[in-house]
């Protein structure tokens, strides 16, 4: 599974980043974005910012876009 952010749709309310954390990050700009452990895709747009979401952590993952206010996560099942 991929994941990423439309940052444009995001409302910053950082509920990703409370569900996910190993996955989603807010930034200082207010907006979320997604990781991969330590390396954060802070490049909007294209697939420079989609992150692999561990096996493990697709359920939190999937949890995050369905309550996300803004609907700006968007998931790439493989």
């Amino acid at each position: 599974m991929k994941v990423w952010i439309d940052q444009d749709l995001c409302t910053g309310d950082g509920l990703c980043e409370e569900i996910a954390p190993a996955v989603f990050t807010l930034l200082d700009d207010g907006l979320a974005y997604v990781k991969e452990g330590d390396k954060v895709f802070d490049d909007p747009g294209g697939t420079a910012g989609v992150a692999v979401v561990d096996s493990d952590l697709e359920d939190a993952v999937i949890e995050a876009a369905e309550e996300c206010p803004g609907e700006c996560i968007f998931i790439e099942k493989d």
